[in-house]
């Protein structure tokens, strides 16, 4: 068997693996398949750390961390991140039988942590990922998706993305200590204390800053995950030989937990996270207009994030059709679909397809079999959640800011010479981070691309539906004054 794509020498009679991912038939052999899954997972592995970080650090409106403790729980978020990736992963791969690998969402879960935890329970906030999932897939089934696909301009939709970026990136610079609030008016933040980089922990996140920046420079392979486990090793011989502590026990410590090594490096994974959710409860908690805003801010980033990846994926692997659509699309959708609910059920957040998954493909995957592979892996890696309790966020903050990065190429796509779309654009990208709110961004976009149509005589341009998320957004702005005009508390 050649593994080069030139020649195959498959069996006479195919074997039922052949015939059901028609490994043949796309020019593909078992070896490729098997070769492009485990790179496609060592490619993404870095959620099962980073998404614990970002979901697993933050306490919700009442203190509480994911699963209701006092304390954060990341090797119980890592297990649970692992399982549903690993088990959506080999959905993919059955039933739409494409090289595609999913799993939290990066964004998506930002916006769960600090968009939605910050004005409800976790279980309400993981309750409105999966009322949203069940959305998209009453969308893909009804065939309502291009309705919604249109609704919101190109670039509005691209800039939410970089807003995004920068909204992560920024939680990267403040979660290591290198941004901190100066406590004065102007300016109100600033780099580390006095300008200077005052503490170990700090050092720590720079120096894996740099180790990204070059690894993702040179092209290497799993540059991210390499970058976590070296600035995790380096974080915990420094704590080893300064026993730094915490911040709360020393002012010079680190953010959150000390990087030590654990007692076990594998252990029974604990998935009591699953099933954490309630799916009316954000309904009275902050109530029916935030709801379907924060619903319909979901469905944007992970709707429109899936037609993208899927559409590069199958272009990289030189499987789309003459209208450049992947093959078994609708499979491809209604799978994507059930992994935004399934993500929130197990108190993860919302699972998306993977544009990594494009790297499996660059080493010849061409079926589900590699994502089968992929997903496999990932069910392994649950038996591993003890290491990533040792994982500090000085050591995950450079993902973030080169995460940040990366989203940030697209603001090329956006027409900065037309005002009518470059000012809602800037406003989504500027406020996100300068607010530290993704709802802010997206709803000053919104609001700012209607006001300048219906200003310039172009108002039959905006698509209806997005006359209605404009509207939501101006009860949801001024909620505050409009409750105390009516005299409710």
């Amino acid at each position: 068997m050649s593994d080069t794509g030139t020649t195959t020498t498959e069996p006479t009679e195919p074997t039922a693996i052949h015939r059901y991912f028609k490994i043949t038939e796309r020019g593909s052999t078992v070896g490729r398949e098997v070769r492009g899954g485990l790179v496609t997972f060592f490619t993404m592995a870095y959620i099962i750390v980073l998404n614990p970080l970002i979901i697993g650090t933050v306490a919700d409106v009442d203190g509480d961390y994911l699963g209701g403790g006092d304390v954060p729980d990341l090797a119980a978020v890592a297990a649970t991140t692992a399982l549903v990736a690993g088990v959506l992963t080999i959905a993919m791969g059955v039933v739409a039988n494409f090289p595609l690998a999913l799993a939290a969402g990066l964004g998506l879960n930002a916006f769960v942590a600090f968009g939605l935890a910050a004005q409800m329970t976790w279980a309400d906030a993981m309750g409105l990922v999966v009322m949203e999932g069940l959305v998209i897939l009453i969308l893909v089934l009804t065939g309502f998706r291009q309705a919604v696909f249109g609704a919101v301009p190109r670039q509005l939709k691209t800039a939410i993305s970089v807003g995004i970026g920068l909204f992560i990136a920024l939680v990267g610079f403040v979660n290591a200590g290198f941004v901190r609030s100066t406590g004065t008016p102007a300016p109100p933040v600033g780099m580390g204390e006095g300008g200077s980089l005052t503490t170990w922990p700090v050092a720590v996140f720079c120096a894996g800053l740099i180790a990204v920046i070059v690894l993702y420079a040179l092209k290497i392979r799993g540059a991210i995950l390499w970058t976590i486990i070296g600035t995790t090793v380096l974080a915990v011989v420094v704590e080893t030989v300064a026993d730094l502590g915490t911040s709360s026990e020393n002012p010079g410590g680190w953010n959150l937990n000390a990087p030590q090594w654990p007692d076990q490096i594998v252990d029974l994974p604990d998935f009591s996270l699953i099933g954490d959710f309630s799916l009316l409860g954000s309904w009275e908690s902050v109530g029916v207009v935030s709801v379907l805003l924060f619903v319909f801010t979901l469905m944007l980033a992970d709707f429109f994030d899936t037609m993208g990846t899927m559409v590069a994926v199958g272009g990289e692997g030189e499987l789309l059709d003459e209208d450049g659509n992947p093959p078994n699309t609708t499979q491809i959708l209604l799978v994507d679909s059930v992994a935004a609910a399934a993500g929130g059920a197990a108190s993860v957040s919302s699972n998306t397809s993977y544009i990594e998954s494009a790297s499996g493909v660059g080493e010849g995957a061409r079926t589900g079999l590699a994502s089968v592979v992929t997903g496999v892996c990932f069910l392994l890696a649950t038996f591993l959640a003890p290491l990533v309790a040792m994982v500090p966020n000085e050591a995950a903050a450079p993902a973030l800011v080169l995460v940040g990065f990366l989203m940030m190429g697209q603001v090329r796509e956006i027409a900065w010479d037309d005002a009518e779309i470059a000012i809602p654009a800037f406003l989504t990208l500027a406020l996100m981070p300068f607010t530290y709110s993704i709802s802010t961004g997206i709803g000053a976009g919104f609001l700012s691309f209607v006001i300048i149509k219906i200003a310039k005589g172009k108002a039959r341009e905006v698509h209806p539906l997005l006359w209605i998320v404009a509207a939501l957004f101006v009860v949801y702005f001024a909620i505050t004054p409009i409750e105390d005009l009516l005299g409710v508390s």
